[in-house]
């Protein structure tokens, strides 16, 4: 008996703790949405490594990943007063960050330059330009829900919320993706060992 009173609490301590943050995040809204900047700059504090990482999975270049952030901070500062439910800020601020890095991405398909251009050299460790490579032959918004799931560990239903897509349509865009993947990773084998 007091082993599962024991088990009880100790699956209630991260309920507990989950709740304070909530309650925490909710309390800075509201301040943020009363003008206090300094609410404001913690909200955007807790979130950034997310952030990054989120813009990191749709942008290649570092310039266009800091551009999207700063967008978004001032799309959010700017719109705080729409956000509905103040619980649900992080989720609201990631999705107008994809909103930015598809404003940017499509800015770029757009630009036609006159002569190509190099490739920046990637800072990043080589798992991720190995991982990029592998992904390569996906469609645009396939590469960003493979970069969400599998780099970024994200569940399908975040990646719904996250994109606005049903959460079928993701799980059909991650199955479909890596048929594709293994179809393009046997052709590449067979060609290799033709040769």
């Amino acid at each position: 008996m007091e082993h599962a009173l024991e088990l009880f609490v100790q699956d209630e301590i991260p309920l507990i703790q989950l709740r304070k943050e909530t309650n925490q995040v909710e309390l800075l809204v509201k301040k943020a949405k009363q003008g206090d900047a300094e609410a404001f700059i913690s909200l955007i504090e807790q979130s950034k490594l997310s952030m990054y990482g989120v813009a990191r999975g749709f942008l290649d270049n570092p310039e266009d990943v800091a551009d999207a952030m700063s967008e978004t901070v001032l799309d959010c500062f700017e719109k705080i007063g729409s956000l509905r439910q103040d619980a649900y800020f992080k989720t609201w601020m990631i999705r107008i960050l994809i909103n930015n890095c598809k404003d940017i991405l499509g800015k770029q398909k757009r630009c036609v330059s006159m002569e190509e251009a190099p490739e920046p050299e990637s800072h990043e460790g080589s798992g991720m330009q190995e991982f990029n490579e592998l992904i390569e032959p996906l469609k645009d918004q396939d590469r960003s829900i493979f970069t969400l799931y599998y780099v970024y560990g994200m569940k399908v239903k975040e990646i719904a919320s996250y994109m606005e897509m049903k959460e079928n349509t993701v799980a059909t865009r991650l199955k479909r993706g890596r048929e594709t993947l293994r179809k393009e990773m046997s052709g590449s084998r067979e060609d290799g060992n033709g040769a």
